[in-house]
């Protein structure tokens, strides 16, 4: 089966491949915002459990998918070799830092809202706050596709495919995320679902973008995943992991972490 998906990205203008991988990682977000047909409150336990576990997959896939790759690209020995993976981290993080700053968004908690101040409605904030972590996520996968656009012989199809099933798998709980607390805060389940599915259409679109920057403009590339990189651990360790710190049940989240750390480490270096 993952030889057949192979084959038809190899057959798939690495572009086009970008769109649909983050698709699919879009897909598997609405099918966890799904539950919220089936389920009205999910135990907070549970909850961190999966943030934990995304924590996890993105911490992994930063170091295995986009900052390796980008260090073993670049040229030079020494401090020369890894500067432009300094420097795209530091860049990537800056990005996520200022939108942190000004995008309005709020936290699954409920209890904090953060950026400009403004009168939107709670729900609107929360999907705010997840579709700002899902942008570096479908950059990821973006600038890997243009690498391959790019006929770099670092990137391949194999490690865009095994990052995006990767950031696909944490999605799935990532759905739940978003839909279960606005259900929980009474919205209907179809507006639960709606702003559940809606908070990864963001990754099909900065995918895009990435892998078009990097097609025309090769020699960002180690720049570009070493960005994307930033973006995502700027994300964990200033959302994700905080968020599943709000109540007793630290130790699932830490174990979630843990696994999902292990599931995308396996799946790089056994797949990619």
């Amino acid at each position: 089966m993952f030889e057949q998906i192979i084959t038809f990205f190899e057959n798939t203008d690495p572009i086009l491949g970008a769109l649909y991988a983050t698709l699919f990682t879009w897909g598997l977000t609405a099918l966890g915002a799904s539950f919220v047909f089936f389920f009205k409150t999910m135990r907070r336990s549970v909850l961190d459990g999966m943030l934990g576990f995304t924590g996890g997959v993105m911490v992994a896939a930063s170091f295995w998918s986009l900052l390796a790759p980008g260090i073993e690209m670049s040229e030079g020995e020494g401090f020369v070799k890894v500067i432009p993976a300094a420097v795209g981290f530091l860049l990537g993080a800056l990005f996520i830092f200022s939108l942190d700053k000004v995008l309005p968004h709020l936290h699954i908690n409920f209890k904090k809202a953060e950026g400009i101040k403004t009168p939107w409605h709670r729900t609107t904030l929360l999907f705010l706050a997840i579709t700002l972590h899902n942008i570096p996520e479908g950059l990821a996968i973006g600038v890997l596709f243009g690498g391959v656009a790019a006929g770099l012989p670092e990137a391949s199809i194999v490690g865009a495919v095994v990052l995006a099933l990767g950031i696909g798998i944490q999605n799935f709980p990532e759905g739940i995320a978003v839909s279960m607390p606005m259900r929980r805060q009474g919205a209907s389940r179809r507006k639960s679902f709606f702003y559940g599915q809606a908070s990864a259409i963001v990754e099909p679109i900065s995918a895009v973008i990435g892998a078009v920057a990097v097609t025309f403009f090769t020699p960002i590339l180690p720049y570009a995943l070493s960005f994307a990189a930033g973006a995502m651990i700027f994300v964990v360790v200033e959302e994700v992991i905080p968020e599943t710190q709000q109540d007793k049940y630290t130790d699932i989240a830490a174990m979630g972490f843990i696994g999902g750390f292990i599931v995308m480490m396996v799946l790089d270096v056994a797949l990619g």
